[in-house]
């Protein structure tokens, strides 16, 4: 798991999802265009095909594409090529059908929402038109997801007088409830103290650990080092590289695709750790 910590097996967390799975998931991403307008962001890229338990980082400096990419496969932007799911091609479904497959956390929640936080996260699992719970059992299901990420005291607070860390907890249990095979985080921990980032990334493996495959951008390359499986460098809207973190994130990457002379070394127990020293030369 290339450094990142042991965890535990989900205690509750996606287990439905994961015992009614049948085979392991697997999502191929070819020659994938899309942009906005006329304005093309991502070019012809293609992703090795990405399988279940796996967590993928996407990382690469401001305006390389991240963002974009993450969109594009949550169906939130029109595209040319292929997203395979096993066999379905997600390009071909309706929104409200590819919501099943695919779950997408946003940078941010949008404002003037009125709902509580308890009742943002039942909206999303109605959504999710064909899991036919009860008013009981979906109520139980949210508290759950709230409890996990450790958010459940702020259930009944509105969303719009939450901080911005909250809000991206819950945004993040919007996501997780409706126990997607594809999970889509943009930027989960940008606005987390040191704690909660822990939090969420702990709780984004334990959901990889249930089958599923999720997806991040994470600017902070040493969390990236320490949790992800697998870390993908865009840059330019194209696949700069990828593979394990300590084969991508190395001193000739951080000097060609963020210009900085940066050190790349173990810590004390192993895992990886990002110095910058300053501009690259």
């Amino acid at each position: 798991m290339n450094g990142a910590p042991d965890v535990r097996p989900p205690s509750g967390l996606l287990t439905e999802a994961a015992a009614a799975a049948t085979r392991p998931l697997r999502l191929q991403v070819n020659r994938l265009t899309t942009g906005y307008g006329k304005k093309r962001v991502i070019e012809d890229l293609t992703l090795p095909p990405i399988v279940g338990g796996s967590v993928v980082a996407l990382v690469g400096p401001n305006a390389a594409g991240k963002s974009t990419l993450l969109r594009a496969l949550a169906g939130l932007l029109r595209v040319e090529g292929s997203i395979l799911l096993n066999d379905l091609e997600l390009t071909r479904l309706a929104s409200a059908t590819r919501a099943e497959h695919v779950g997408f956390m946003p940078q941010s929640l949008p404002d003037g929402v009125g709902l509580s936080v308890l009742e943002s996260v039942l909206s999303a699992l109605r959504t999710t038109v064909s899991r036919g719970r009860s008013g009981n059992d979906a109520e139980r299901r949210a508290t759950d997801i709230l409890s996990e990420i450790g958010i459940l005291s702020l259930a009944l607070e509105p969303l719009d007088q939450l901080s911005g860390g909250q809000r991206q907890l819950a945004s993040l249990a919007q996501a997780l409830v409706r126990e997607p095979a594809v999970l889509l985080l943009d930027e989960p921990t940008s606005a987390l103290d040191l704690k909660h980032q822990v939090l969420v990334m702990s709780t984004v493996r334990r959901v990889a650990a249930s089958g599923r495959i999720i997806i991040t951008v994470v600017h902070d390359l040493n969390l990236a080092a320490r949790w992800a499986d697998t870390v993908a460098v865009i840059a330019g809207g194209r696949l700069h590289s990828l593979g394990t973190p300590g084969e991508t994130i190395t001193p000739e990457m951080l000097s060609s695709v963020y210009g900085v002379a940066a050190r790349v070394e173990p810590c004390s127990r192993g895992l990886l750790q990002v110095s910058v020293d300053g501009p690259a030369d």
